[in-house]
């Protein structure tokens, strides 16, 4: 059981109390990066996310897949006519996870 006195995780600090390296996450329902603006995951992003799910490359597409999920949805809210582009989306959160290292 957590006291008031204990520190929050890192899911409940403002953003602003983040490393600036931790700070690359979407913006929503935009699916921007909240630091450079880039479509979310940027190039940043996606290498923190590589190196956090080292070894795991199936937790990783599992967690964007979810990602995905999530994406689509807002960005259909925000745009229905024509709507996102399927490849684009799956090109953007999940083929990249499949691919090694450079």
């Amino acid at each position: 059981m957590t006291t008031p006195e204990a520190s929050p995780s890192r899911d409940h600090q403002p953003l602003s109390d983040l490393h600036p390296v931790h700070q690359h996450l979407p913006r929503r329902p935009s699916w921007l990066c909240r630091v450079c603006a880039a479509t979310w995951p940027c190039a940043f992003a996606r290498m923190l996310l590589r190196v956090e799910y080292e070894g795991d490359r199936v937790a990783l597409s599992i967690y964007m897949a979810s990602q995905l999920y999530d994406a689509t949805a807002d960005l259909l809210t925000l745009n229905p006519d024509p709507g996102p582009d399927p490849r684009e989306l799956f090109d953007r959160f999940l083929a990249w996870t499949a691919q090694p290292r450079l």
